[in-house]
Order: C-alpha cells, then sequence, then structure tokens
C-alpha cells in the first residue's frame, strides 16, 4: 500500500540559527538521510548538503571550512566544494582541466534549505527542489516580533519514535502528572475537554478550555494560550523523525506579556532547570509505552485502537492524530525509501544513563550550554588554583602577620572550595545527566 502522504515532500527546521557553529561543519540526521550544515565565509547564510563526499562517500561533517578558499572540504583527500555543491578542488588531480570537464559528476548533493524565525530549514527530498519553491515554511503565527511576540529557543534528540513524540506533544493531561513540579500539581489535576475543530491530510485543529492547538504534518506541533483578551503565551514545538526509535524536537516559546523574563534568565540556566527537565519527565515513560504498543502490535497483531483504552475526551487530539497517521501514511514511516529495515522491538535496556543524556541529546547541540559549560569547568580550575596557591602561601607566612593576612586567605579558599563543590556536584552535572524519578519528587 502506497502511502498518500509524502514525508519528505516538506520544509523541517534542522536547528535553531544560534545553536550553529559557523567556523565547524554540522551532522544532523533527518528522515534517515544524514545530512551536513556548513557556512561558507562568504555567505551569511548555512547550506545543508547530504553528508557524502562525491569521491569516497566519506562524511563531510567530519571536513572543515578552508580558510583561504571559504568552501568545504573533506579531510579524507581534501576535495572542496562551493555553496552549490560544485566541486572546486581536486588534489590529487593531475590535469588541473579535471574538475571542469567532469564537474557534474563530481558534484556535492545539495539540498534546498531556507532560514526564517531564528531556524535553519531544509527540503529533504533533492529530486523535488522546484516544488520547494513553491511550497510555504510551516513558520508560526506567534514567532512574529511585529506583533509584539518574543521568544526562546531549545533543541534535543530523543530517544523514541516520532509518532510517540507527536502523541505525547498532543496530550496536555499529562502535564500535571509527568511534569510534576516543573510546570504541572498532581495534586491538582482536572478533565480537559479537546473538541477538534478541523481534520484534513495536511491540517488538524483542536481546541480546550483556554488553548487552540494545531497540526500541520508532518512537524509543527503548536498550542496557543490566552490569557485575557490580549495576553498570550505558545509553545511551537516541530516534530522531526531522524532514524527508527529516534526523533528530534525543536522548540520556539513566545510571548506578548512579561518579555523581560526571556531576556533577565540566561538561555543555558533555563534549558538545564525547566526544558530538559520537562523532557526527562517524559524519556523513561515514553520509552516504555513504544516498546509495549510495538509488542502488542508485532506479537499480539493487536492495533492501537485495542492496545491504548482512551474513554476521555483529553485523548481526543491522540486519537485524530492516530487516524491521519492511519489513514494519510499508512500508520509507518518511510523508512524502506532510504534503505532502512526497521527491526523487531528490541528489550528495554534500562540504562537510564542513556536514556536521559542531556549532553549527548542536547548540551553538545547547544550552543548556549556548550559556552556555558566551558566557563563552569574553567571557573572551577580557577577556584582550585587559587587554594592550591594559598594554602602553601599561609603555611610559610611568618607567625606575627599569619592572623592578620592568613586568615582572610583561609577564609576566601573555604569560600572557593563552597564554590567550587556547587559547580562541581551541582551545576555540572545538570550539562550531562540528572535522573528523572517520578515517585520521588
Amino acid at each position: 500500500m502506497t502511502s498518500e502522504f509524502n514525508f519528505f515532500s516538506h520544509w523541517y527546521p534542522l536547528s535553531p540559527l544560534e545553536d550553529l557553529d559557523p567556523n565547524q561543519p554540522t551532522a544532523v540526521t533527518i528522515l534517515g538521510l544524514r545530512l551536513v550544515i556548513w557556512q561558507p565565509k562568504s555567505s551569511e547564510t548555512f547550506r545543508v548538503f547530504l553528508d557524502q563526499c562525491p569521491h569516497r562517500l566519506a562524511p563531510l561533517s567530519e571536513g572543515k571550512v578552508d580558510e583561504k578558499t571559504g568552501n568545504l572540504m573533506c579531510s579524507y583527500h581534501g576535495w572542496q566544494f562551493d555553496a552549490q555543491g560544485n566541486c572546486t578542488r581536486i588534489p590529487q588531480a593531475e590535469n588541473p582541466e579535471l574538475v571542469a570537464q567532469k564537474a557534474k559528476y563530481l558534484c556535492a548533493v545539495t539540498l534546498p534549505s531556507r532560514q526564517e524565525q531564528d531556524l535553519l530549514w531544509v527540503w529533504p527530498d533533492v529530486n523535488s527542489a522546484a516544488l520547494a519553491e513553491s511550497v510555504p515554511l510551516p513558520l508560526s503565527p506567534q514567532v512574529d516580533a511585529s506583533k509584539g511576540f518574543v521568544w526562546s529557543s531549545f533543541v534535543r534528540d530523543l530517544e523514541y519514535d516520532w509518532q510517540t513524540l507527536i502523541e505525547n506533544v498532543c496530550d496536555p493531561s499529562h502535564v500535571p502528572f509527568a511534569h510534576h513540579g516543573i510546570q504541572g500539581n498532581r495534586e491538582k489535576p482536572r478533565p480537559i475537554s479537546i473538541t477538534i475543530s478541523e481534520s484534513t491530510p495536511n491540517l488538524i485543529t483542536a481546541k480546550s478550555s483556554r488553548s487552540s492547538i494545531t497540526f500541520e504534518p508532518p512537524c509543527r506541533l503548536e498550542y496557543t494560550i490566552k490569557f485575557g483578551e490580549t495576553k498570550q503565551v505558545g509553545l511551537v514545538t516541530y516534530c522531526i523523525p531522524t532514524t527508527p526509535g529516534k526523533s528530534r524536537i525543536v522548540a520556539q516559546f513566545p510571548r506578548n506579556f512579561a518579555k523581560n523574563i526571556v531576556k533577565l534568565i540566561p538561555r543555558w540556566w533555563d534549558h538545564i532547570n525547566n526544558r530538559n527537565a520537562v523532557l526527562d519527565g517524559d524519556m523513561i515513560l515514553l520509552q516504555q509505552q513504544e516498546y509495549f504498543l510495538h509488542q502488542k502490535q508485532k506479537q499480539q497483531k493487536e492495533n492501537w485502537q485495542n492496545a491504548y483504552k482512551m474513554p476521555t475526551s483529553a485523548d481526543r487530539l491522540v486519537i485524530e492524530f492516530r487516524k491521519w497517521f492511519d489513514k494519510y501514511a499508512d500508520g509507518k514511516l518511510p523508512w524502506d525509501e532510504v534503505g532502512i529495515t526497521v527491526k523487531e522491538t528490541a528489550e528495554i535496556s534500562g540504562d537510564r544513563q542513556f536514556a536521559l543524556d542531556r549532553y549527548k541529546q542536547h548540551t553538545q547541540h547547544c550552543q548556549s550550554c556548550r559556552t556555558a559549560l566551558s566557563k563552569v569547568k574553567l571557573l572551577q580550575t580557577l577556584l582550585l588554583g587559587y587554594v592550591a596557591i594559598s594554602v602553601p602561601v599561609v603555611a610559610v607566612l611568618p607567625d606575627a602577620v599569619r592572623m592578620k593576612f592568613g586568615l582572610p586567605l583561609i577564609v576566601l579558599v573555604l569560600l572557593n572550595l563552597g564554590i567550587y563543590s556547587w559547580l562541581k556536584f551541582w551545576l555540572e552535572p545538570k550539562f550531562y545527566f540528572v535522573d528523572y524519578v517520578h515517585a520521588k519528587r
């Protein structure tokens, strides 16, 4: 059965622009395609190529942007490519004219890309680049400074599938329980009545008491929450299928009031204490939910209608999404189109450090958190250096001056050790791993 919905003929955001390094290629995966993001020295915009050098298929993401030419250089044999993917240099060529003669056979594969709303977008089908020009990006109407909105951004790779991510974001009723103490209170749950306003192949809209929800397949899932007549906050998520059993979320958090909050709270602080904590609260739950659903589907031949028990209105949007997925996408993602064979469901590993690995899933992708972590480590080194110097100095001071000058130095040593301990054992781990145990919250 052929899927009516073509996942490849759509725009997807890969990353917030502020998290991309213009001096170094970045690897990213979408729909099983490994891509490389890079910025030519002569350009203010990023480019997206398939992560394969045409020479011997080495990853271009392991290359570098050449300082002299500004082009992308493959680190395997030094071939270089310009912003359009044209090969500009082959160091091994005996005949300098070879590059020009064979130009059309030596190109890197380029993909259509755009920069809008502080995000880098890609069209993952190289064969429909002309169509990409006529298809609008799935932009949020809330991410618009001209309408008085400000926003922050976040990206994280997740250890569960795209459809599980969509399901989870479609479900506001889990917030008081899964995110107790962060964004909700399990002691104050309330029924959430969700009604479907529209359901078509290209759009599903729903309403609840205070919010409207929009799902623009395949990736934009957005909440608009109003307070009174004019105040509004939003949750704009882009849910991206990467490989089987994994996904990426790119999120933006717009608001048109209390705007200084975005400026006053450092982005990295918001990430380690709020955004990552929210996703940690879901991770183990969704991994195992996904495992049990696959198990029932494959071993017991149950469909989601039988496997899930969803009697309340709160699950109405989850049901509508599942119906959409079955009807228009045949209930599966197009892994076979990129040569990926989906394996049988593996056993649940139980490795919480792997499942909740903030560093690999977020910190290494986030410029704000990378920079903050580097500064935290540097500060620890400076604090220990002060301690290492001050203690011997106090020890050799003459008795007559030790009390006058040595005591303040020792007080500062103790203060530095206290700050060091806080950085080392409380702050630094938040960039790597924080176990999320619901029973202890």
